[in-house]
């Protein structure tokens, strides 16, 4: 019986290690919604990572691409499709790594976004509305601006119609509202690719582990020794603007770091900000932030253990707390791009900075 049950084990350890990649591979594949639909497209099950791997891995996110030994490694037994179904639509073989609807785009010189027939070459990122919340599209061009005047590096954006895109598969032309197109930090103007990765990657975690193992500390503890202090400066910035905000969300594969020589890491630009909250207004912090996930307020005795964890000073992070509270708040008053949310997510944010802002410089704002 105990042979028995180490070959079954040994046999679950093989058919697991097909089915998913390292973390590192892992990591380079999109997640939920976002990969069911790229893997019908590609005729991929969704599990099988290798395979989505060859299907999509032209367009990796950084400067990573994968290529099959096999050269004839495309048919549907191959791909794990196995049924024999017919696919009429082609793969679009990109992977942009997240949840949300996405696609890679060009930028015409007309200033048109344009999805390319295979999905691949494109130097944005087209980001589609949800079909669960309202405005997500608003809501992160509001923010990643906001972050902007703050004085956290963002990318180009833009904000469209859906209808104004070009290229979008069939499926998605009768989609309503508002997208948001984020132009790519890991790809250059002529077209060549700058590595990055992400800190589950970094950590060597699997994406379904993005929320646990480490905190706030650990990636701050990281980035001083890979990119130093103003990697750090700029890392304490972006988690503080993220409280003041209500962004909930700002998981291991929120943070990421580039490599614009090919070998000197820095922080990569900001993404994926938006506020979480109006959406969601129980949540909690997607990391743990100095001992605790409050996402209320700021504490000293929060800074202190995050800079005792991360072997920092604590006076300097306590100032580029409350540098960066006195300049959202004169940011988001005069922020007029906030008029494209609707009433009650620009109100529920404007609560919240008032609140921590409040709460964490025991004072009026």
């Amino acid at each position: 019986m105990l042979a028995a049950l180490r070959k079954l084990y040994v046999a679950c350890e093989i058919a697991m290690a097909v089915e998913t990649a390292r973390p590192f591979f892992s990591n380079l594949l999109p997640e939920g919604h976002l990969r069911d639909y790229l893997a019908v497209r590609a005729g991929v099950k969704p599990d099988r990572e290798f395979f989505l791997l060859h299907a999509l891995g032209a367009d990796l996110p950084g400067a990573v691409t994968t290529l099959p030994i096999d050269a004839d490694a495309g048919d549907d037994e191959q791909h794990g499709h196995g049924d024999g179904e017919h696919r009429e639509s082609p793969a679009l073989r990109f992977s942009l790594a997240g949840v949300q609807l996405k696609f890679s785009a060009v930028l015409e010189a007309t200033g048109g976004l344009t999805v390319p027939a295979n999905g691949i070459g494109g130097s944005w990122i087209v980001k589609l509305p949800s079909m669960r919340f309202p405005a997500v599209a608003e809501n992160e061009f509001v923010a990643m601006e906001l972050a902007g005047r703050v004085g956290i590096p963002v990318p180009r954006l833009k904000l469209l119609p859906v209808q104004e895109i070009a290229g979008l598969p069939a499926e998605i032309t009768d989609l309503k509202g508002k997208a948001l197109a984020v132009e790519r930090f890991d790809r250059l103007p002529d077209g060549r690719r700058v590595h990055i990765e992400d800190f589950a990657q970094v950590f060597g975690l699997f994406p379904g582990r993005k929320y646990e193992r480490r905190s706030y500390a650990n990636i701050a503890a990281v980035l001083w020794v890979e990119a130093g202090e103003v990697a750090v400066n700029d890392f304490m910035r972006r988690l503080v603007f993220s409280v003041l905000i209500g962004n909930a969300d700002m998981h291991l594969k929120n943070w990421s770091l580039i490599y614009p020589d090919g070998r000197t890491p820095a922080l990569s630009p900001a993404y994926d900000l938006l506020a979480t909250l109006p959406y969601l207004p129980s949540d909690r912090l997607a990391l743990g932030f100095g001992g605790g996930k409050d996402i209320s307020g700021i504490s000293q005795e929060q800074i202190r253990r995050l800079a005792d964890t991360a072997g920092l000073a604590v006076s300097p992070l306590w100032r580029i707390v409350e540098e960066t509270i006195e300049r959202t708040i004169e940011a988001w008053r005069g922020h007029d791009a906030k008029e494209v949310l609707p009433i009650d997510i620009r109100t529920a944010i404007d609560g919240q900075i008032r609140k921590v802002a409040s709460r964490t410089l025991s004072g009026p704002t």
